[in-house]
């Protein structure tokens, strides 16, 4: 049985490991549409292939939820790390929509069990030693290592395009290898430094049985959360305006970088734009994001989300109309820190519905709908784009999430009602509230 770690170690463990986590997929994230392109597959081939990836993650996000508690943290999120490792692997040597189809079930599985195992495992470190100890410094300061990792290797990707050393391979092998070689290194930097003091930590009959009863009370929590949205017009809204959401995020998630190489003539010249790009987008992210706690204060939640969806879909639609590449790097700049700006309000109005006993629910429910809204759309808008043109398909994706601003219409009631609660409470004191907030806006 190890030692537990103190506080400052587990979160010098926790960050490095962040790092390495993401830092991989910074290496990657700008040009992976661009290398499935370069393998030959078509616009709605590589599409239809990453959606598996969405239908994945779908199918075992609930049922993955409580192996971490049942095994043990640190052996789930190895077993991340070596499904990461594989993905990587076979993303580099796939060359058929039958491979990118195994890559991406593959990551759906990488992402399923990476999804919370370190979070966990670092506030239960701090905790057994300091138990009313502090963490939202350390899971702020993730935030920021996440960021500088994706962005740093970003930025290393179109390094690597640029200086292409390897004649013999395409120009966007070397960061995709990279990527690989990284994921493996992650794999090391875990087994090196990830610590679990507990029994639970091997596989035995309790840990199966209770692992088994977590997949089991999946099918539970899914009718929990379908009644939660039934008896809530509030959460109702909220799901359909991340279904719009997830369509603006086709364009500028998958169709930027298709754009711009159609701009540019190549897959390879685009992908040396990539880099910098990609790392700017997440400064766009930032900036949105503080933009939004300024604007809200000002504005309102909800009014600040109904801004996010309407200029985040106006530059949805906006870089379907330029002609120039520079054009289209100012459009995605501009969306994706409205979709930075979008993230905090949205979140912010589930909160409001939600309730301790069903948060877990309600956050989960957002998230895998928000999966299987672009699992749909990617692609539909791929066969759009192959059939009349990327430009199109950019045009009609930004148009049809625009609409999702009507969805934010019941929170904006609910607002409003909740804002003339508080003014009659407070004009008479003395009066006790018969009427309390609604459970279920």
């Amino acid at each position: 049985m190890s030692t537990i770690q103190s506080p400052a170690a587990a979160r010098r463990t926790f960050l490095t490991l962040s790092f390495t986590r993401w830092f991989s997929v910074g290496l990657v994230v700008g040009i992976f549409m661009l290398w499935i392109l370069e393998r030959g597959l078509t616009i709605s081939e590589a599409a239809f292939a990453m959606s598996f990836t969405g239908i994945v993650v779908f199918l075992l996000e609930l049922p993955t939820s409580g192996f971490a508690d049942a095994f043990g943290r640190r052996p789930i999120y190895v077993t991340s790390a070596v499904f990461g490792v594989l993905s990587s692997v076979a993303l580099l040597v796939a060359h058929s929509f039958a491979a990118f189809v195994v890559a991406a079930v593959l990551t759906g599985v990488f992402r399923a069990l990476d999804s919370g195992p370190l979070e966990a495992w670092f506030v239960d470190t701090v905790h057994a030693t300091e138990p009313d100890a502090d963490v939202d410094g350390a899971l702020a300061a993730q935030g920021t290592v996440v960021g500088v990792a994706i962005g740093l290797g970003a930025l290393v990707s179109g390094g690597l395009i640029v200086w292409h050393p390897v004649t013999g391979q395409s120009a966007l092998w070397l960061p995709v290898l990279c990527g690989a070689v990284f994921s493996v290194v992650h794999l090391g930097m875990v087994l090196l430094l990830l610590k679990e003091p507990r029994s639970a930590e091997h596989l035995d009959a309790s840990g199966l049985g209770r692992a088994m009863a977590s997949a089991k009370d999946a099918p539970t929590v899914v009718r929990d959360g379908l009644h939660v949205m039934r008896t809530s017009r509030v959460l109702r809204g909220l799901m359909l305006a991340d279904v719009a959401w997830a369509i603006a995020m086709v364009v500028f998630e998958m169709f930027q970088p298709v754009r711009l190489a159609e701009l540019l003539g190549s897959e390879e010249a685009a992908g040396a734009w990539m880099g910098p790009i990609a790392a700017g987008g997440w400064a766009a992210v930032a900036a949105g994001s503080a933009l939004a706690g300024a604007t809200s204060k000002r504005i309102g939640v909800s009014r600040a989300a109904i801004l996010g969806r309407i200029l985040n879909s106006i530059g949805a639609v906006v870089m379907g109309l330029v002609a120039g590449p520079v054009a289209l790097v100012a459009a995605f700049a501009f969306t994706y820190s409205m979709h930075g700006f979008l993230g905090p309000m949205h979140a912010a109005l589930l909160h409001r519905v939600a309730h301790a006993r069903n948060r877990a629910t309600v956050l989960s429910m957002n998230s895998m709908v928000a999966f299987a809204a672009y699992t749909v759309a990617a692609p539909l808008l791929g066969l759009l784009a192959e059939g009349v043109s990327t430009q199109t398909a950019m045009v009609v994706a930004g148009t049809v999430s625009l609409l999702g601003l009507f969805a934010y219409l019941p929170a904006r009631r609910a607002e409003r009602e909740r804002a003339a609660s508080q003014a009659a409470r407070s004009t008479e004191p003395e009066e006790s509230s018969a009427e309390g907030l609604p459970t279920h806006p």
